[in-house]
């Protein structure tokens, strides 16, 4: 029997009420629910493993409940299997998470009547490169953040594209964002925004401290390098702003496309400059 998994955003209460109509649904359809711990707390009718198990249970079916940030967990645990998410907008802006609550088993219904599309959305991998060798690996549906500490001092950092130097100068951090992550931080950087299917990487500098440098788009398959070469108190990697990392003068991360990729599942209403205007306001006059 096919498994559908769900994972929910904490401490809302609507999950109370929504996750019992919602197992219910899924049991009378023929499949059979999984929850993850959060959503454990609001019910006691389906087998509860954490989320970073739940891959091993091999379900066809994510269902999200809760706002981007918890699409972005999410979408980390499953990239390896390409299971495709439906996500619901339990939160505030919801850009990446389309699907209303009212629209739910509207939703459900097409992907069992197989009436929907799955729109595949590139990830990141970062390796960060400590003392010359190879410390940590991450990959990440947004982006990957290299930032300045506290103090209200900027940090000095290098960029290399395909081991060719770019630029050297001094800033608070340094986003490289794929084209989902394009309109979140890199977009609150003053970065360009890109459609999901572009295949490419951008390079942001945050508040640097040139006139000049401004954010660049480089290949999807190209071999992009942060290197931190001076901070004033610390610097910190972190990931899909979920993840961190304390950095060390000459750490350096290596940033190329992931192998994985986030299947999103799409009904092919509405789309993402629907949501670029309802969402971002953007084209308003």
């Amino acid at each position: 029997m096919t498994r559908i998994a769900i994972v929910s955003k904490p401490l809302k209460e609507e999950l109370a009420r929504l996750l019992p109509d919602l197992i219910g649904w899924i049991r009378a359809h023929g499949y059979e629910p999984l929850l993850d711990t959060e959503s454990g707390c609001y019910t006691a009718d389906a087998p509860v493993v954490p989320r970073e198990e739940m891959p091993q249970h091999r379900p066809g079916l994510v269902i999200v409940l809760g706002g981007d940030g918890t699409l972005l967990a999410v979408g980390r645990i499953f990239a390896a299997t390409g299971t495709p998410i439906l996500s619901v907008n339990l939160g505030t802006l919801g850009f990446l998470t389309e699907v209303r609550l009212a629209d739910l088993y509207r939703t459900l219904e097409s992907w069992c009547h197989d009436c929907h599309s799955l729109e595949p959305r590139s990830m990141l991998r970062a390796e960060l490169h400590r003392a010359g060798e190879k410390h940590l690996e991450f990959d990440a549906l947004n982006d990957i953040v290299v930032t300045k500490g506290e103090i209200a001092r900027m940090g000095e950092f290098a960029v290399q594209l395909d081991g060719k130097i770019v630029a050297q100068f001094r800033a608070d951090g340094v986003i490289v964002s794929t084209p989902t992550g394009s309109t979140a931080y890199n977009l609150a950087a003053n970065g360009p925004i890109l459609t999901p299917d572009v295949d490419a990487m951008v390079v942001t500098p945050i508040c640097p401290h040139l006139l000049t440098l401004r954010p660049i788009v480089v290949r999807g398959d190209a071999s992009l390098s942060v290197r931190v070469e001076g901070i004033p108190n610390l610097a910190l990697l972190t990931v899909d702003g979920q993840r961190a990392v304390e950095l060390c003068v000459g750490d350096e991360i290596r940033c190329h496309r992931s192998p994985h990729t986030v299947n999103l599942v799409r009904l092919g209403e509405g789309g993402f400059f629907e949501a670029l205007r309802s969402k971002l306001s953007w084209g308003e006059r």
